[in-house]
């Protein structure tokens, strides 16, 4: 497990973010992106998306609450056995959970690499 400060990890995850090509950036609608301790029934998930994706929206989407996306600190630090290997594991897992927003499956991810 890293040991890290909320601080860095927060950094990190915003790091993650700023790497998204601008057209995905400009496209993210109605989500926010959280960092959380760990999912409180399974504390080894890594990240989480929940929500509408944005093909899953139509013309009755409307008046909802943010699609959220969860990355999980302590899953992450103890998936990892060093600081650049936690920067690497952030990034792929906030591309990861923001396919999901795009309506990238798991197994479309995994052929590309994001799995």
């Amino acid at each position: 497990m890293v040991e890290m400060s909320e601080g860095r990890f927060d950094e990190l995850v915003s790091q993650a973010l700023d790497e998204l090509p601008e057209q995905f950036a400009r496209a993210m609608d109605n989500v926010v992106v959280l960092v959380e301790p760990e999912h409180p029934e399974d504390p080894t998930l890594l990240g989480l998306y929940e929500g509408i994706a944005l093909p899953e929206r139509d013309s009755t989407y409307g008046g909802v609450l943010p699609d959220r996306i969860s990355i999980y600190r302590n899953a992450l630090l103890s998936f990892c056995e060093t600081e650049d290997e936690v920067v690497e594991e952030v990034l792929i897992t906030v591309i990861h959970e923001i396919a999901h927003h795009f309506g990238i499956d798991d197994a479309r991810l995994h052929e590309l690499g994001w799995g």
